[in-house]
């Protein structure tokens, strides 16, 4: 039996579709040959042989291009965010039609058995982000104005189920007006929290206005430091600071790395604002034109806190050095990177090098650029003609809107990304942990030296056998 829709969804920049009716439609429609029945006809039909091929070229390539890979088709659509930690240990989200719960899922790679959180009574889970400072602290971003605070260890472990008790927060961070969806970020340095949402405001809370007492002991292991969320009757946090100066609902935050009172913020004004919260609630530096669409991601760099970068509906990325930008908001970017053919929604720096990023787009690619190799000349067919500036590397294993990734910063150049691909896989979309080849990013004369010997050890093998 088909299941009635809900009667309002939200609003879905990369976000899912809803993907356990299509898989329904594909089971009840077996001549399909696999395709989804809303697939079906010229255009869709074009466009899935289309991804099919692209997808089936990427497959043979997967032993030369990677290291290891390793995917997982999720039950329901996936969410904009999870997270990479230590031991790679991934918080997906699932959302569905509304005929299961959406669930928050805690679980090790290497571990059948995942935790689960049921939270059907919150609606999507849209956006989830890690406490540096304890690793059990997770945040949410649901389709609501409040955030909300989860002890992963302290949360029973449910099954999801539809009709099973609601899970209950460990603490409710408010202060928003309006619906706040994606953006969403924790300081590095301190336990505090960042949020933007419709209501065109970003918003700034501590969690330690709810502690009682932190784990002050350095010694201590994350896991042995005691939590700190602490369950009182009163589970409710105000903010530290309104900062208002966009004109649009805001997209993405994100903190300075070394600093819980310096902020950045990025809207579909197309504005991209700097924020010191030590000196009031006003804009520090407004970039009133980053780019020429909505901004969708903004990502500051941990190893040069001068490079900022941003992510657009208008197909690009760019690199922003924050000693060119001016309090009228004059200043143009380092580079625009141009190598998506569709809306940036994530864009991170990497962990290992601090000339390398990544970003991912609706085209269903993840690019790796490293902005050192921009204006770099290359050996004669060592690059493909129109090769963009800066890039090296190109993820194609999604076959549809690549909606979040993270580098894994315990182990290097380790990736997990999340796709909206249910109408390709038969399920919710897909979860893909990988590492390119190591060939790609050592230092070139030791790859060409380790070539080199590999060449004559087969050279030798021949003469041989």
């Amino acid at each position: 039996m088909e299941t009635t829709p809900p009667p309002s969804e939200p609003r879905k920049r990369g976000r899912p579709k809803g993907s356990t009716k299509a898989k329904a439609d594909k089971d009840k429609d077996p001549g399909a040959g696999g395709v989804s029945s809303r697939m079906r006809g010229s255009g869709g039909e074009r466009r899935n042989t289309a991804t099919d091929e692209s997808y089936a070229h990427w497959k043979q390539l997967v032993p030369v291009l990677y290291d290891w890979l390793a995917s997982h088709n999720l039950l329901g659509s996936s969410s904009r965010e999870r997270n990479l930690q230590e031991q790679t240990e991934a918080l997906p989200s699932e959302q569905t039609d509304h005929t299961q719960p959406n669930t928050l899922i805690i679980a090790n790679c290497e571990v059948v058995k995942p935790r689960v959180a049921a939270e059907n009574h919150i609606a999507n889970v849209n956006r989830i982000r890690e406490l540096p400072q304890n690793k059990n602290i997770v945040a949410t971003h649901t389709d609501c104005p409040e955030v909300l605070i989860w002890d992963v260890e302290a949360q029973p472990n449910r099954h999801a189920l539809l009709g099973a008790a609601d899970s209950r927060p460990d603490l409710v961070l408010t202060g928003h007006q309006d619906n706040a969806e994606f953006a969403l970020a924790m300081c590095p340095a301190e336990p505090f929290v960042l949020s933007g949402g419709k209501d065109k405001s970003v918003v700034l809370w501590s969690i330690q206005d709810h502690v009682s007492t932190l784990a002050a002991d350095t010694t201590q292991s994350a896991e042995a430091a005691s939590s700190i969320v602490k369950a009182a009757d009163n589970s409710t946090v105000g903010p530290r600071g309104v900062f208002e100066g966009h004109s649009d609902t805001v997209e993405d935050v994100q903190f300075c790395p070394s600093s819980s009172q310096q902020f950045c913020s990025v809207g579909d004004d197309s504005c991209l604002i700097l924020w010191d919260a030590r000196i009031g609630n006003n804009p520090v530096v407004k970039v009133e034109k980053a780019h020429n669409a909505d901004l969708h991601c903004v990502d500051w760099n941990s190893h040069d806190e001068n490079y900022i970068l941003t992510g657009s509906a208008d197909h690009t990325v760019c690199m922003f050095d924050r000693r060119n930008l001016t309090s009228n908001g004059v200043g143009s970017p380092v580079h625009k990177f141009e190598g998506h053919k569709a809306a940036v929604l994530c864009v991170q720096w990497s962990p290992d090098k601090r000339s390398v990023f990544g970003s991912s787009a609706e085209d269903g690619l993840l690019n790796i650029w490293d902005y050192e190799k921009v204006g770099q000349k290359e050996e004669t067919g060592s690059k493909s003609p129109g090769t963009p500036a800066g890039l090296f590397f190109q993820h194609a294993g999604h076959r549809d809107k690549v909606v979040d990734f993270h580098w894994n910063a315990y182990d290097p150049w380790t990736i997990v990304s999340v796709s909206d691909d249910g109408e390709f896989s038969g399920g919710g979309g897909t979860l893909q942990l990988w590492r390119m080849t190591d060939l790609l990013y050592r230092p070139k004369e030791e790859v060409l030296a380790e070539l080199q010997k590999f060449k004559d050890h087969v050279i030798e093998c021949s003469k041989t056998s």
